[in-house]
């Protein structure tokens, strides 16, 4: 949200732009829900606002319920990492254990959308982002696994690229050829913005987002990378790796939480209102409580 002072400047009244607001709730506290994990990876909300996060490590997906429960959803799961919902309720991941990306129903039946592209192994996908189609964006980053049993130094696609998966999810095609390590990736509710960090580069990008699938009016959003990243209802875009820095729709910072661990790897909002941030971090869950609320 946007707020406004009136000026009075040689008689006229100028609106000026005041910052914004700090995201997290008066008197919020950071609240460290378990750190039962090896790392922890990709949230993602559910409907009703269950949180379902990765422990790659460990090879299971795990939800923190809004009962309070902490449960294992799936184990193993093909050493998921990123994770989102679709619109038609399925959880998606990157299923890093055979560089592929899968669809789970919540009746746990996983099948493979992505096997790879060209009839060559993807490098690994890494995060996700479904637009309001169904259309698919995944950064496919190269990370050298401990349980690959490929040993290909460069990967097999010649680059580390950002893709597309058409919504009747048949047709894959990289959409981003040029950035040196694509990592966190998140879109606005309206489908039309694109955010890809590119944490190598400690750049984050902004796109205009076009019905095929193609990304154009590439700018600078940031001069910072970031692992995972979400949005809010106010158009705040939120990048994690030491804690969790908040940009407006501007790409000014409007505030920096600060994380007791040793990295943060990614972030979503959940809970009943959506209006608390969940925070994986290293072997941890966090959540603090929002003033903003996610959208989705």
């Amino acid at each position: 949200m946007k707020t406004f002072l009136l000026l009075t400047m040689g008689g006229l009244l100028v609106p000026f732009l005041l910052p914004a607001a700090e995201v997290t709730a008066p008197g919020a506290r950071l609240e460290k829900l378990t750190d039962a994990c090896k790392f922890t990876e990709g949230p993602a909300a559910d409907a009703p606002g269950n949180v379902y996060f990765t422990d790659q490590p460990n090879d299971r997906i795990l939800v923190w319920t809004t009962d309070q429960r902490l449960e294992t959803f799936l184990q193993p799961c093909g050493r998921s990492n990123g994770l989102f919902f679709d619109r038609d309720g399925n959880l998606l991941a990157c299923a890093d254990e055979k560089n592929e990306l899968w669809l789970i129903p919540l009746a746990r039946r996983p099948r493979v959308l992505v096997r790879d592209f060209r009839g060559k192994l993807l490098n690994g996908p890494n995060d996700l982002w479904v637009r309001p189609d169904n259309g698919v964006y995944f950064t496919d980053p190269l990370y050298k696994r401990p349980w690959w049993k490929h040993r290909d130094p460069a990967g097999q696609q010649g680059g580390q690229h950002v893709y597309f998966l058409s919504p009747d999810r048949r047709a894959l095609k990289p959409v981003a050829t040029d950035l040196e390590q694509p990592n966190g990736i998140i879109g606005t509710p309206d489908g039309r913005t694109l955010y890809v960090a590119d944490i190598h580069a400690k750049k984050t990008w902004a796109y205009t987002i076009q019905p095929d699938g193609a990304l154009t009016d590439k700018r600078l959003f940031c001069a910072l990378g970031s692992d995972g990243m979400t949005v809010d209802d106010a158009g705040n875009v939120y990048l994690t790796g030491p804690g969790v820095t908040v940009f407006d729709a501007r790409g000014t910072q409007i505030q920096h939480l600060p994380v007791p661990e040793r990295w943060t790897a990614n972030v979503c909002f959940g809970g009943p209102r959506r209006d608390e941030l969940f925070i994986t971090a290293s072997t941890a869950l966090y959540r603090i409580r929002m003033r903003t609320r996610g959208v989705y």
